[in-house]
């Protein structure tokens, strides 16, 4: 049994400034001198980049569908290992999960695995004695979801404020803090969402520093600390990426180096599938294709992930010499796994601006956004996965390839059109839109890890 103080922010709905509060919430405890560890439901990349910057911790996901319901406790005490206190951030409305699978996945579903109570982010902008209709529903519709408090969002006034307190008075959830509406501390948007932290820089910084003067100002902070603290503890045991290893056979000799691209242009990663890298007998070599010109020395294989290739696309084939290096890295039979923004980069062009070649397609953006859940099957050996490997992962990008995949595609799925193919693999090739997170199938960088040395 481990204790751990934790809270669950929900919302009714998206877009009622649930970032805002749990970023500004978690910048909040860490200037109290408390070690925060933030947390996100769900496969989102962009929330936990602001998160690590409130906190000076990992932002971490908790994705039941990607990595198994059974997984989220000890992936919470593995993050959360000498914190004070976890922060779960939740995604789109309390009860909105995996389509078609009910709550499955959902911030409900996901704090009832954590046994964390929760605190309900509500804009009040165009309500105020209906708030409290809303809140009972909430409130009542699963028991087993512990409803702890209730932060106003957005609040006009002090008189607003007041009647919205007034309505919420008799209905047994307290009002743990109402936040004024404040223009500053709105995070711009693009295409995908929120701007990453990383491409921000002091504009990032500034948001986070306002977002936790805002809580700070308008939320009980030794109130919620106390809800926290009132989460009982938990019967797992944090996950070890060693263990999951060990399971497995066991890492590999010789300590081969993985390049793994980050920076601005690919930032989407999970801390764990580094972490499983490691324990599987890597060297993790960080390298940011907008700045470095070669690969990392004695590169062995490489891993390039999510991002925003299409917003950078000059400046990354600009970079000829680099483009030049995973080229000949691909020539030499050295493995090559990557995953949407990955796929763009290795392709021959994106929206016309040349990119490595390693794939026989092109890459642009598009007006369609294609985002949801997958449960796939790979239809091929690959440096990855093996052909009959079923794995959840998730898409999420407005950009087309074409061809969409190759003579022996990546993986396959039924989607609402029908059976769907996609991607592109070799002996020593896996290259794909489909995201995935490690901590749900550490087989993956394992095999990884085999391939390289078999390239070497």
């Amino acid at each position: 049994m481990v204790a751990l103080p934790r809270v669950v922010l929900a919302a009714p709905s998206s877009g009622s400034g649930k970032t805002t509060v749990a970023t500004g919430l978690m910048a909040a405890l860490t200037g109290l001198g408390l070690a925060v560890s933030p947390h996100k439901v769900g496969p989102d990349y962009i929330d936990p980049g602001y998160h690590a910057l409130a906190t000076g911790r990992p932002g971490r996901n908790l994705d039941a569908f990607l990595c198994g319901p059974e997984r989220l406790p000890g992936l919470l005490l593995h993050g959360a290992a000498g914190a004070d206190v976890a922060v779960v951030e939740g995604v789109m409305g309390m009860f909105d999960g995996a389509a078609g699978r009910g709550e499955f996945a959902s911030t409900a579903h996901v704090a009832k695995l954590l046994r964390a109570p929760v605190v309900l982010v509500v804009d009040a902008s165009s309500q105020s004695r209906s708030v409290a209709a809303l809140v009972h529903g909430f409130a009542s519709w699963d028991p087993e979801v512990r409803l702890g408090g209730v932060i106003l969002n957005r609040v006009a006034s002090d008189r607003h404020e007041e009647l919205l307190r007034d309505a919420l008075e008799s209905g047994g959830v307290p009002v743990l803090g109402a936040v004024r509406r404040q223009a500053e501390v709105v995070t711009p948007s693009r295409h995908l969402g929120l701007i990453p932290a990383v491409e921000r820089d002091a504009d990032a910084l500034r948001a986070v520093r306002s977002m936790g003067e805002l809580v700070r100002a308008g939320v009980d902070l030794e109130a919620l600390l106390a809800l926290a603290r009132s989460a009982p503890a938990l019967d797992a045991e944090p996950w070890d990426p060693a263990a999951e290893i060990e399971a497995l056979g066991g890492p590999v000799p010789g300590r081969p180096v993985v390049a793994l691209a980050s920076g601005a242009a690919f930032s989407f990663s999970y801390a764990e599938n580094a972490e499983l890298l490691a324990a599987a007998g890597a060297e993790v070599a960080p390298f940011d294709p907008l700045r470095d010109e070669k690969l990392p020395e004695g590169t062995s294989a490489l891993v390039i992930g999510g991002g925003f290739p299409e917003v950078y696309a000059e400046r990354l084939s600009g970079n000829t010499a680099l483009r030049e290096s995973v080229r000949a890295l691909a020539a030499s039979g050295a493995p090559l796994v990557a995953e949407c923004a990955g796929l763009l980069y290795l392709s021959r062009s994106l929206d016309g601006a040349p990119m490595c070649g390693v794939l026989d397609a092109e890459a642009r953006m598009t007006e369609r956004l294609t985002l949801g859940y997958r449960e796939a099957v790979a239809l091929s050996d690959s440096p990855l996965a093996a052909a009959g490997t079923r794995l959840n992962g998730h898409e999420f990008h407005r950009t087309v390839c074409e061809p969409g995949g190759g003579p022996a595609p990546a993986w396959g799925w039924r989607g609402a059109a029908g059976p769907r193919t996609e991607g592109f693999t070799s002996p020593t090739l896996h290259a794909s839109y489909l995201h995935l997170h490690w901590a749900g199938a550490p087989q993956l960088p394992h095999r990884l890890l085999g391939h390289a040395l078999l390239g070497a």
